[in-house]
């Protein structure tokens, strides 16, 4: 099996794309009212400063997620009918005049909705942290202290009806999930611990990563093998990487060219750890079937499964990453009459090849 990789250097508002191009989004906007995203937003939209010198955080808040506005009406664009598309958003609190807390996620729902996308259950997950102080405010002393923010939510939303897929086919059958991993995925509420995203300290100043097994579990949830999963908002390449780990192809923008550049680092050694992942994930299952009725054998390894859709479960790890040379100058697209244009960003390639794993 052979994955595709891309990431175009360029805005995420006029992605170089077709129609209906991408299965899957995965992705984690800029937060508004976040104070290192500031600089971004106003160079988006120089009234931003305005609003914030003027301390006006209610008008500062509404102009950075017009800002994002775009992005979302291109998702519905460029999103197959049925398509499902994961936002990661944390809400924010901060003092512009005084301390208050801004729904970044209650405000992005309502925009993705404006767009005709249907919001499906979401997911909240607590992020790892090593701070003791569970509070913000006034220390011991009721009644001006405030809860933390421990957690962030990943929203959910579809686009059209449910997707139509081919009865029986194999990309969806070997990209099943065990029955145990299902009950845990599909909960509304996910923990992790820390755990190493292999980023320079510059790319970490300058990116919001989230853990790798945040887009790695939804990009197993919500697309099927030979899918192709997008993220606008591509950063440090957390996406890409759990595409490429999960055997989807992948597509991004990014208009930090550093960051993209700085992504052959997080390649070293994947082959050995995608492989390891996976053979991890099988020894888990197997422990699992050891310990608990199943009903079916598994066609592809030498263990029993609960359900009938799991039979043809097969995983499948790097087994090499080639790089597409240097980065191309022009990017063909779809114009608007249907024919082709090009656009101007700089683009990435990595070509994956994928081999069965054995058990």
């Amino acid at each position: 099996m052979q994955t595709e990789h891309a990431v175009h250097v360029g805005d995420a508002r006029d992605p170089p794309l077709a129609a209906d191009a991408v299965d899957l989004v995965v992705t984690s906007p800029p937060y508004p009212m976040i104070e290192m995203w500031d600089d971004l937003f106003c160079e988006l939209d120089p009234t931003v400063r305005d609003a914030l010198d003027a301390g006006d955080g209610d008008r500062a808040f509404d102009l950075m997620h017009d800002a994002m506005d775009p992005v979302w009406a291109e998702l519905s664009r460029v999103l197959a009918p049925g398509g499902i598309a994961c936002i990661n958003v944390g809400d924010a609190t901060r003092t512009v005049e005084e301390f208050a807390l801004y729904p970044n996620g209650a405000e992005l729902a309502t925009r993705l909705r404006a767009h005709g996308f249907t919001q499906l259950p979401g997911i909240r997950w607590r992020k790892p942290t090593n701070s003791g102080t569970k509070f913000m405010g006034s220390g011991m002393l009721p009644p001006n202290a405030y809860p933390t923010l421990e957690h962030e939510q990943i929203l959910v939303f579809r686009n059209g009806g449910p997707r139509r897929l081919e009865p029986k086919a194999d990309d969806r059958y070997e990209a099943a999930y065990f029955w145990e991993e299902r009950n845990e995925w599909f909960s509304d509420l996910w923990t992790f611990t820390g755990t190493s995203q292999r980023l320079s300290e510059q790319a970490r100043e300058r990116s919001a990563a989230y853990p790798l097994e945040l887009p790695l579990r939804l990009v197993r949830m919500f697309s099927t093998y030979g899918d192709t999963v997008f993220d606008p908002f591509w950063g440090t390449g957390t996406t890409t990487l759990a595409a490429m780990v999960a055997g989807r192809n992948s597509v991004g923008t990014e208009l930090d060219t550093g960051l993209v550049e700085a992504f052959a680092d997080r390649l070293a050694d994947l082959p050995e750890r995608t492989r390891e992942r996976a053979t991890d994930r099988l020894a888990r299952h197997a422990t699992f079937a050891a310990e608990n009725d199943t009903n079916y054998e598994a066609e592809h390894y030498d263990f029993g499964v609960v359900t009938a859709q799991e039979r043809r479960i097969r995983l499948y790890a790097v087994d090499g990453v080639t790089s597409q040379g240097a980065p191309d100058s022009r990017v063909a697209a779809t114009a608007p009459d249907g024919g082709t244009d090009t656009e101007p960003p700089a683009t990435r390639r990595w070509s994956c090849e994928h081999t069965p794993v054995e058990f």
